[in-house]
């Protein structure tokens, strides 16, 4: 298996979305990233495809705008969620190599913050933490709300104000 991963394009969406609704526990995610994409807060998404199997698309991951102030001022912020891997490709990396994709090329685009709401086991290889999204006034907050700084690892300095996803997210409830 040749697994490539590369931004989505108009030629993938009938894809992802089935990929969505055939391998995410909810199939209200395949609505998120609609609606993210709708709203023009989509900042980010990625697609792994399989070169030996025609390109077959196997896996996405999307990284959407927040709101996140510290100290009073705006910070380049989002969330990523969700990710996605069809069942045969698990275990195999896939979501790894999307999500680690995606962290490089928004550090490369000056992102300073990326927030995550999931299994705190699973993000943390990442270097995704708690501690980091804590002070942030958010209504995902606890235990399962991490947040990575990016561009060094850095934390911005300063009191904390809310982190605030996309509308879309209001959805899921």
């Amino acid at each position: 298996m040749t697994i490539a991963i590369r931004p989505a394009g108009a030629a993938h969406v009938a894809a992802i979305d089935g990929l969505l609704r055939a391998s995410v526990a909810r199939a209200e995610e395949a609505d998120l990233v609609r609606r993210l994409c709708i709203d023009g807060d989509m900042v980010l998404m990625l697609v792994a495809t399989d070169e030996d199997d025609g390109d077959a698309l196997v896996g996405a991951v999307a990284f959407s705008r927040m709101t996140v102030d510290v100290a009073g001022q705006a910070v380049a912020a989002v969330a990523l969620a969700p990710v996605a891997v069809a069942p045969a490709y698990r275990h195999h990396g896939v979501a790894e190599a999307l999500i680690q994709a995606g962290l490089e090329r928004l550090e490369q685009a000056g992102v300073v913050l990326c927030f995550v709401l999931g299994d705190p086991a699973y993000y943390r290889r990442f270097g995704f933490h708690p501690d980091f999204a804590r002070q942030f006034a958010s209504p995902y907050a606890g235990d399962y709300l991490m947040a990575l700084p990016l561009q060094g690892g850095l934390m911005p300095c300063g009191a904390r104000g809310a982190a605030r996803h996309a509308a879309a997210f209001a959805a899921l409830g």
